[in-house]
């Protein structure tokens, strides 16, 4: 599958609807408040826009091009995901297997029963934590930095946020487990660290570094060449720069092209957080999903799992059963999958979405999702922390669902 872009009214957009988007992001960077932006939109694997404006570096004056590559930071999550869904359906890793049988420092957690507040008093678990809290972020982890309590301090203290320089998956997993939980597995939804743990199981399950598995399953078969943890020294021209939100609305410099991290060894395999890379990568990735596990001849994933993957694990939707921290979706009318939310009541949304429609964000504003109903993949794509500062998804979520053109035959037909 080429992707190449096809006529708007081929693909079933309206092109007055598209020239809407790409006003839409031209306004946000012309406004200062966004270095660059790409987006791309596809119908059925047609893409029907592609496009980016702005600069992936302000400072040097480079521009957003198609194959500009970013740090997509949560987006990492699904791609996680779907590594350990491969694992699972080879029985090499069950949902309900307790993490311990893979770090076996995780056997004796602990749990404190003041949650997020500002004291300690650490109880045993409960129960054991799975394979399967980890993949829905019901296993009672957490992020540090921005989130308020003494767990969350104590993540700082202990460099539990799987930054690329926290050292390896097997070291940081070890000082995590001596820090309680916010609650029981199972107990609740709260955003946090989840994902990286379940890299560390990855490695133990597979017997491999988590980006040698994911290259050789994940990454390869489905063509993403640029999608890695670490950017190439012949790819560093097309990395883009990350900024950060100034006060005034603004743009501030937090890390270069040159000068960053990436640019180094990087010496944690996020699978939180950790890939860079394209547009056209992750259209792949996302296509693959939204195929049931197939892109060409490529199988990646049963259909099977890719079902579980995008059905709601949850005891409704996020607004009832999480947590109140940040995270990168709204929560009304929104569960959670394995790996990705999944939208469960339109009606309730903070924006216009389709039954089953699944999607995840990445800390930099980044964004996908896909729509099974009317067969739409999206691949928003810039430069800015935090990514709650501006309604961009929400507003792009509307343009798109505005370009849309109803079927010939009066309704659309799902994806699977």
């Amino acid at each position: 599958m080429s992707f190449e872009v096809v006529v708007p009214e081929v693909a079933g957009f309206d092109p007055a609807g598209l020239d809407a988007v790409r006003a839409w992001m031209r306004s946000w960077v012309d406004g200062g408040r966004l270095p660059g932006a790409l987006t791309l939109v596809a119908r059925g694997g047609r893409v029907a826009f592609l496009e980016g404006c702005g600069l992936r570096d302000v400072e040097a004056a480079r521009p957003i091009e198609e194959d500009t590559i970013f740090r997509i930071y949560s987006m990492t999550k699904p791609v996680t995901a779907v590594a350990a869904m491969i694992l699972v359906q080879e029985g090499a890793l069950g949902l309900d297997d307790p993490v311990s049988r893979y770090i076996s420092s995780f056997e004796h957690l602990t749990v404190n029963r003041f949650g997020a507040g500002d004291e300690i008093v650490a109880d045993p678990a409960t129960r054991p934590m799975t394979v399967r809290h980890l993949l829905t972020h019901t296993s009672g982890l957490t992020y540090g930095e921005g989130n308020p309590g003494a767990v969350s301090r104590l993540y700082e203290e202990h460099w539990t946020d799987f930054g690329p320089d926290d050292g390896p998956l097997s070291e940081i997993v070890e000082r995590l487990a001596t820090i309680p939980l916010l609650f029981d597995p199972g107990e609740a939804w709260n955003y946090g660290v989840s994902t990286d743990v379940l890299g560390r199981v990855i490695e133990v399950a597979s017997g491999r570094p988590l980006d040698a598995f994911m290259r050789d399953r994940v990454l390869g078969p489905l063509g993403m060449d640029d999608t890695s943890f670490r950017i190439r020294p012949e790819k560093r021209e097309r990395f883009a720069a990350l900024y950060g939100a100034t006060e005034r609305g603004g743009l501030q410099l937090l890390e270069s092209p040159t000068s960053n991290p990436y640019v180094e060894e990087v010496t944690t395999l996020s699978g939180g957080a950790g890939l860079l890379s394209t547009a056209r990568d992750y259209l792949r990735f996302a296509e693959m999903l939204r195929r049931g596990g197939t892109v060409d001849r490529a199988r990646v994933l049963e259909e099977e799992s890719v079902r579980q993957m995008t059905t709601n694990h949850l005891r409704g939707d996020l607004a009832a059963t999480g947590q109140t921290s940040f995270n990168e979706t709204t929560t009304a009318g929104v569960g959670f999958g394995l790996g990705v939310s999944v939208v469960i009541d339109p009606s309730r949304t903070a924006w216009r979405s389709s039954l089953g429609e699944f999607a995840w964000g990445g800390y930099a504003s980044t964004a996908f999702w896909v729509d099974p109903v009317h067969e739409v993949t999206t691949v928003f794509l810039t430069q800015l922390i935090p990514s709650d500062r501006y309604p961009i998804r929400g507003e792009l979520h509307e343009l798109v669902a505005d370009a849309l053109v109803p079927r010939a035959d009066g309704h659309d037909r799902g994806s699977r």
